[in-house]
């Protein structure tokens, strides 16, 4: 699997439980994001989704939810995230991100999505990664999927 695509919104925020908000650019060291409150959670600094999620959210339940809104710190178009497996690669410019998590428990009613339309993508879609090399990333900036094959059957 080698898969290429783009990062749609690069997305923060200071406090667990909410909505991230869209920024220019985000600089990525072994803790996380910088200035992102999930900066040092061990193996789930970085969250991802993809916006077709977020669409095929959005067209069946008649919202409107933006990049971010789904807490996530990067989505990104144009790969399928689905076939992710544990320890394969996400590489942006010189970043690489190790995926450690798929899926999460759903906050249920802390979190911002669930208390508006009572369900949520990110525990089933959401990728969850730790850092494994610095850097920062961009929207627009291009995207690799990398298999890790000593992680296989």
């Amino acid at each position: 699997m080698s898969e290429y695509g783009k990062v749609v919104s690069a997305n923060i925020s200071t406090e667990t439980g909410t909505a991230k908000k869209s920024v220019t650019k985000i600089t990525l060291d072994e803790n996380g994001i910088v200035d992102d409150a999930h900066a040092g959670f061990k193996n789930r600094n970085v969250s991802v989704l993809s916006i077709e999620s977020i669409t095929a959210f959005n067209h069946k339940s008649g919202m409107n939810i933006q990049p971010g809104e789904f807490a996530e710190n990067l989505t990104l178009k144009g790969v399928d995230l689905s076939k992710l497996k544990l320890g394969d690669q996400i590489k942006i410019n010189e970043v690489i991100l190790e995926v450690t998590q798929i899926g999460k428990e759903c906050h249920g009613e802390g979190c911002a999505i669930f208390q508006k339309v009572g369900k949520c993508v990110m525990p089933t879609e959401g990728i969850f990664c730790r850092v494994l090399k610095s850097g920062s990333i961009q929207p627009g900036d291009d995207v690799r999927l990398v298999e890790n094959n000593t992680t296989r059957e």
